[in-house]
């Protein structure tokens, strides 16, 4: 037997639902949503083949039938999902996945602790190859995603209370409003361009805002330009950093022997830094690494790669956060 999917519904491990005459077996145990349909959510949902079905699985139970997505970035970006039994301490939200024993992940699966994550994916925020991945990579970006997001917005409820903890620091943003005080990177066609920042397959990668784009900022990864609607964005005093020119391969170490980059991101472990480089009669910002051979700038769809850059260094002492 193959149930059809259906919102407000109690889904447990084993379940094997069709769906617009597809099949789906569950991934993660959770109560469906309108907006949360197999398709879009693949954090919750796996494509099986026609002959799969439920073999002894208790049938779904009709829960909860409301009309809200559990994601609303109105009021709170990052507000625990209602369906969310377990506590995460928020030392282990530093953790990956795989840093989890078995056990531990367990208890999160079943007690929704990646139904947060999962609502994210579900409302449109962009996960490269997300469908590609196996099963396990699958939980371990949506670990990953809503850590993100919890952490960005304890820090911008930290500033919105107690002040900005230096002279440029990171807040939590959405959509094409941008916040008073952000500091600029560059301009195309007219339109200011803005410093971001965002989540991507477990590494946070600079990138580009403006109330220009479709969706509020732009990231390059993986050769890809990625439109996202929420993103941080780099906010703060003007004259607490400054841009240095380089070219050609960038070397981290020589280049914090004379100035202090203001680092961005990271991916694998290593350190990502703001760029902005000029191209087709713009200045786009962007990204650099350690070992890069110019600045990556998110670009028409894809990521273009400049010889000649600038680097966005903190001026004299000054400090990071």
């Amino acid at each position: 037997m193959v149930w059809q999917w259906e919102p407000g519904t109690r889904y447990d491990y084993g379940s094997v639902v069709e769906y617009e005459g597809i099949k789906y077996k569950i991934i993660q145990p959770h109560q469906s949503q309108p907006d949360w349909t197999p398709p879009v959510t693949p954090a919750l949902w796996g494509r099986c083949p026609d002959d799969c079905h439920n073999d002894g699985v208790p049938p779904p139970q009709k829960e909860w039938s409301h009309e809200t997505p559990a994601y609303q970035p109105q009021g709170g970006f990052a507000a625990p999902h209602p369906n969310q039994q377990v506590e995460i301490p928020h030392d282990e939200r530093k953790k990956t996945w795989y840093d989890l024993d078995d056990h531990r992940k367990k208890e999160l699966e079943v007690g929704g602790g990646l139904l947060a994550g999962a609502a994210i994916l579900g409302a449109g925020f962009a996960a490269y190859q997300h469908h590609q991945k196996s099963e396990e990579d699958k939980k371990a970006t949506t670990w990953a995603l809503q850590n993100w997001l919890h952490d960005a917005q304890r820090r911008t409820d930290q500033i919105n209370s107690s002040g900005p903890p230096g002279p440029v620091y990171w807040v939590l943003n959405q959509g094409k409003t941008i916040p008073r005080g952000a500091i600029e990177g560059g301009n195309d066609s007219g339109h200011t361009l803005f410093i971001a920042r965002a989540f991507q397959d477990g590494g946070i990668q600079p990138g580009k805002a403006s109330d220009w784009f479709q969706k509020g900022a732009v990231i390059g990864y993986a050769k890809h330009e990625i439109q996202l609607e929420t993103y941080e964005i780099l906010v703060g005093n003007l004259n607490a950093v400054y841009w240095i020119d380089g070219s050609g391969t960038f070397d981290a170490e020589s280049f914090k022997s004379q100035y202090k980059p203001v680092e961005g991101g990271h991916q694998n472990n290593r350190a990502l830094y703001i760029a902005q480089a000029p191209y087709n009669g713009g200045v786009h910002p962007g990204k650099i690494g350690d070992g890069y051979n110019g600045a990556l700038i998110p670009y028409n769809g894809t990521e273009k790669e400049v010889e000649r850059y600038r680097v966005l260094c903190y001026a004299p002492a000054q400090g990071s956060y």
